[in-house]
């Protein structure tokens, strides 16, 4: 039996019973019409009874439904939501007046931090500009922009952008655009103009000396002219030097941010470099001595570029090294590093010469720095070499060190994540 036919049963028993009772109760005293007067007038009530009691269930029933429909349409709506800026490849954020994360897509959370939903935005955007043009959008109902630059583990900057979602309830939706690319570009140009013209005008004021010289009076002066045209190459072939290393650290600065993904095997780049600069090695009575361990697992690395790290080093370690010692060239695999560091190599290129100063030591890897500018540029040094090491050994995600002792000689030491490893412990940007 149905429900239905179950209740219609239940009020007609309670009906039957009701007329029975006051018929029963009535009966005694009265005449038999008004008992049975009584049993309907009972029935009709207990029947009335029933059916407001139904109308009050089914009321409830229909306002529970439609508190169900509600909230399913809410949900839906939060997860139409969900996914619209999870489709979005751009870091987005949903924040209320309290700047309380209300959700963060997957670019967003990648960037802040994956528990970022239900905390408030100041604990993982901890810079004012930022935070309070986001909060000026709830004061204004204007759309507010600012920036933001994370620091670690590599440098970033971007432009943030937030618009008012709802002015009811508060929300705000808070875009970030990564600028990084755009503010390195504007930066190395300034950097480009004021430092480039620095150094080729030297250069260039020689070779317009010695030009003018051979319009005039050395014109017939064929000793003189050989002399200056020897110096006015070695003049140019340092301009150009100096204008391949700024492409060159341009180039690793602009992808400063893009970590290489390739394993690599070191051996073979350990080996090239002796082999590139053997006739210079050669020329100076020098030698590498390499310690290699047997064993060498691969490393996360761009080819060329550690080999240009390899080979700036050690033709620094030959322009500073005195004549006649060797180089040494030191490999070593740290499984167990210290909390905080992954599992690395660690390359050391140390020479036998001079040294360098302790005071001197932290600006090393400065743009166009030098001990002795002078001795530098006899060598044909553009002070970019160190600073190209930096930005490679940053790019990878290692670490660079530089130890020197005056009369023993110079150090410089560098890391890079094993393969497999690598992204193990890898953090977030912290602003």
């Amino acid at each position: 039996m149905d429900p239905l036919n179950r209740r219609l049963l239940k009020r007609l028993a309670l009906a039957a019973l009701a007329a029975a009772l006051a018929y029963w109760l009535v009966g005694a005293a009265a005449e038999p019409i008004s008992a049975a007067v009584c049993a309907v007038l009972a029935a009709a009530l207990i029947l009335v009874l029933a059916y407001d009691s139904d109308l009050r269930e089914r009321a409830s029933d229909i306002d529970r439904l439609q508190r169900i429909n509600i909230d399913l349409a809410q949900q839906a709506a939060r997860d139409e939501v969900r996914q619209l800026i999870e489709a979005v490849a751009e870091p987005l954020l949903i924040v209320d007046r309290e700047l309380i994360v209300l959700r963060a897509n997957a670019a967003g959370r990648a960037l802040l931090g994956a528990g970022i939903e239900g905390e408030t935005l100041t604990v993982f955007l901890r810079q004012p500009g930022a935070v309070e043009a986001i909060q000026s959008v709830s004061l204004t109902g204007q759309p507010a922009e600012g920036e933001v630059q994370f620091l670690s583990p590599t440098e970033g900057t971007f432009a943030v952008r937030a618009n008012v979602l709802n002015l009811d309830d508060g929300r705000i939706l808070v875009a970030m655009r990564d600028v990084t690319k755009s503010r390195l570009m504007e930066r190395m140009r300034v950097d480009f103009v004021a430092n480039a013209s620095h150094e080729l005008r030297t250069p260039l004021a020689t070779l317009i000396g010695f030009i003018e010289t051979l319009q005039g009076p050395a014109s017939e002066d064929k000793a003189a002219r050989v002399r200056f045209l020897d110096i006015m190459a070695q003049e140019a072939a340092r301009m150009a030097r100096l204008i391949d290393d700024l492409l060159s650290l341009s180039r690793i600065e602009l992808d400063k941010h893009v970590r290489p993904s390739t394993p690599l095997d070191l051996r073979p780049l350990l080996t090239q470099v002796g082999q590139t600069l053997a006739m210079r090695l050669e020329a100076d009575s020098r030698r590498i001595e390499q310690h290699i361990p047997e064993s060498l697992p691969p490393v996360i690395a761009d080819r060329d570029q550690i080999l240009q790290v390899l080979h700036n080093l050690v033709s620094n370690a030959l322009k500073y090294g005195r004549s006649g010692t060797s180089i040494t060239l030191t490999v070593s695999v740290v499984d167990s590093p210290p909390s905080g560091q992954l599992p690395h190599v660690r390359i050391e290129v140390a020479d036998q010469g001079e040294g360098i100063a302790p005071e001197h030591l932290p600006r090393l890897t400065e743009r166009f720095y030098r001990v002795d500018t002078a001795r530098s540029r006899q060598m044909g040094g553009t002070g970019l070499g160190l600073a190209i090491v930096k930005h490679i050994v940053e790019k990878h995600r290692g670490e660079m060190q530089v130890s020197s002792t005056l009369g023993v000689g110079t150090t410089v030491a560098f890391t890079l994540p094993l393969a497999g490893r690598a992204g193990a412990g890898d953090g977030g940007p912290r602003p």
